[in-house]
């Protein structure tokens, strides 16, 4: 309950709005990820603030995300039907009374939110929003402590006379992760606003942690779970140019060495630098990779590159499933099957074996593949090569935005491959997106990820402009000193054509750099009209060099069909069977579409299938549908069999159609299967 003073006082103003300390960098761009002065890196992303969206796919998405998702998403944290949020600092301030009540990481989903909502002002200048971003920020300030530590559940528990409640007692409470949500945060509204609040508060925040681990000790080096708290502290470097948070990043990534009864789902059972495998929790794993990165591109220190590309192919040629989801267990073990049995450790929500990758069963949590495109990202903004754009795009379409349901409110914590009714165990999250789980890490991680989609979609570097991901927008921004703005008009994902007019641009040479997916055979390039004869493609990217003049043209062509998929013969799940992908988008049977008394189960691709493209404006917020003729098969039911000798089976056509995978779980409860039996 709010205390009498709260209401009628209302919120303690800070004191620091607008406030700009000058050993702060100069204010240019709303970037997420700012490696505009990285060392290291080989292209650096535009602001937030400098793509506008026009039309199409991306447009439509963030539509929906800042006039739905955020705004709902507030509604729920500042309330009480669920659990507190806003409340819990509140009654950390003293400002209300109660216990804490939710997961000991709900103060990083808080942070989330508040980064999704800030990214939107950035472009929309919503005076609701600043409003509630600015109540937000005081509510986070007013409940530190004064030596900079911030963390709820122990704030709540010690101001109601716990005198157990200590930080950093247990390696599980989340403490670092959410301090590391923090500091991103507060950094990004930094760069959007220009106003020092929350930038000082993470600032405390990081202070507190350079003094509590300068001398860690093997139990303190184990308060690293899901650490998000190296991409804070890196990021935080970058922002203020304080060279004691670089230092301090350093130090949560050499502190793993100190560990001594680690294991593999925390990624801490051998030094990061002997590691070669993508292993154990999925989120930990590649928020631990994605902040190694960053480390990287400010230090250069040559142990950490070689780790994170083995790892990342691991990931993608032998743990990735052709959505880009990554995690594909519920509960296992690892090092599974190792002759190292006395490092064997439990492992949840996890990356399996090689070419472990069930479908029933297959748990894909978003949080896992939103990290899966943060670490992709860094890695090409390390190498400038187009396969990390593809991977990350992959993810983008497919396993993350099937997080979220097309009415932008609701949402899913796993992302299976194949559901089926019954499921062949009890497993524990639902087949159904829900408006809220006590765990509800994913719902504004998956906001704050299309709040920031622009700051993905181009890239720069010394006299070369990078097309990373396609869509109606243009881009509006200084390069070589001068201003450069085009214009980019496509129906991406549903047609490979993007068309760009050059609006302004400096008068000295630069190179346009467009990237080719692997998906694209027989791309075409036109310049005014002109098709290049031969593409000057690097790493994935067709350059285009030349001074470039107000009315100039470019149009890419890159060619969408819908492909038949399969899987390496290891991947013992998918044998003799195909998925269907079309561009980026991979698609799925979901069985309302299937006529009455037709199982997923029943449904056979002809090898020859014939598959048509057909683009519904009016149909699941408009998509392209992939119809042709399949057949259905006429089986027993199994009842309590576990085998049964093969016998024929007859066969009758029916006409299939598929949808895009993210789009599936829209129209009411169903089972879905992206995988199917070939014939």
């Amino acid at each position: 309950m709010l205390r009498p003073s709260f209401v009628l006082l209302g919120f303690v103003r800070l004191t620091l709005v607008g406030m700009i300390s000058l050993e702060m960098n100069l204010l240019t761009a709303a970037d997420i990820v700012d490696t505009s002065n990285s060392k290291f890196t080989v292209t650096s992303p535009v602001g937030l603030d400098e793509v506008h969206w026009t039309e199409g796919f991306w447009a439509d998405r963030m539509n929906v995300c800042r006039e739905k998702s955020i705004p709902a998403m507030w509604e729920l944290m500042k309330g009480h039907e669920y659990k507190p949020f806003l409340e819990h600092f509140l009654i950390a301030a003293g400002l209300a009374d109660g216990d804490h009540h939710g997961a000991k990481w709900n103060d990083g989903d808080f942070y989330k939110w508040l980064e999704a909502a800030i990214a939107t002002v950035a472009v929309t200048d919503d005076s609701q929003l600043r409003d509630a971003i600015n109540q937000s920020i005081e509510a986070i300030g007013l409940a530190q402590r004064p030596d900079g530590y911030i963390h709820t559940p122990v704030l709540i528990a010690q101001r109601n006379g716990d005198t157990n409640a200590k930080p950093f007692q247990d390696r599980h409470a989340f403490e670092m992760y959410n301090m590391g949500h923090l500091m991103t945060t507060g950094c990004i509204h930094y760069r959007v606003t220009g106003e020092t609040t929350l930038l000082d508060i993470s600032k405390k925040a990081a202070d507190y942690l350079i003094e509590t681990f300068r001398n860690p000790t093997p139990e303190q080096a184990r308060n690293s779970i899901c650490p998000s708290h190296y991409m804070g502290a890196v990021e935080l470097y970058r922002t203020t140019g304080e060279a004691r948070y670089l230092d301090l990043a350093k130090n949560f990534l050499a502190m793993r060495n100190l560990v001594t009864d680690g294991g593999d789902d925390n990624q801490d059972r051998i030094p990061f630098v002997e590691q070669r495998e993508a292993v154990g929790h999925a989120v930990r794993a590649n928020y631990l990779y994605a902040g190694a990165a960053d480390l990287y591109a400010e230090t250069g220190e040559s142990d950490l590159l070689e780790p994170l590309e083995a790892a990342w192919n691991n990931m993608v040629s032998k743990k990735m499933y052709i959505t880009g989801a990554c995690g594909a267990l519920y509960d296992g073990a690892s090092p599974d099957g190792s002759a190292d049995q006395q490092h064997i450790t439990r492992v949840h929500q996890s990356y399996g074996r090689n070419y472990q990758l069930p479908n029933t069963t297959s748990h894909n949590e978003t949080c896992a593949n939103i990290a899966n495109l943060m670490w992709s990202w860094r890695m090409f903004q390390l190498t400038g090569d187009a396969k990390y754009v593809d991977v990350l795009e992959l993810a983008l379409y497919n396993s993350i935005l099937s997080g979220v349901s097309l009415s932008g409110t609701e949402y899913f914590y796993v992302n299976p491959m194949r559901v089926v009714d019954p499921l062949p165990t009890s497993l524990r999250y639902p087949r159904t997106r829900q408006p809220f789980f006590v765990s509800f890490c994913c719902p504004p991680n998956l906001l704050r990820t299309i709040a920031e989609i622009s700051g993905y979609a181009y890239s720069k570097s010394e006299n070369t402009f990078w097309l990373n991901l396609y869509g109606a927008n243009t881009v509006s921004m200084e390069f070589l000193g001068e201003p450069l703005t085009i214009s980019q008009q496509t129906a991406y994902p549903w047609n490979g054509i993007v068309q760009l007019q050059i609006e302004a641009c400096p008068k000295q040479e630069f190179a346009i750099n467009l990237r080719i997916p692997e998906w694209a055979d027989g791309a075409t390039v036109a310049v005014n009209d002109e098709q290049l004869e031969t593409l000057s493609i690097v790493k994935g990217f067709c350059q285009i060099r030349r001074r470039w003049k107000i009315g100039d043209r470019v149009e890419l062509n890159l060619p969408m069909q819908a492909k038949l998929m399969r899987a390496n013969p290891l991947v013992e799940e998918t044998t003799n069977q195909v998925a269907v992908q079309r561009g980026p988008i991979v698609y799925c049977l979901e069985s309302v579409d299937l006529p009455s008394g037709v199982n997923i189960e029943d449904v056979i691709i002809p090898q020859d299938i014939q598959l048509q493209e057909r683009y519904d404006a009016d149909f699941l917020q408009g998509i392209t549908l992939i119809e042709g003729t399949a057949l259905v098969s006429s089986t027993p039911e199994w009842g309590e069999k576990l085998y049964r000798e093969a016998g024929k089976r007859t066969t009758k056509e029916f006409e299939l159609r598929l949808i895009p995978y993210y789009a599936w779980a829209n129209r009411g409860q169903s089972e879905m299967s992206v995988w199917l039996p070939v014939r």
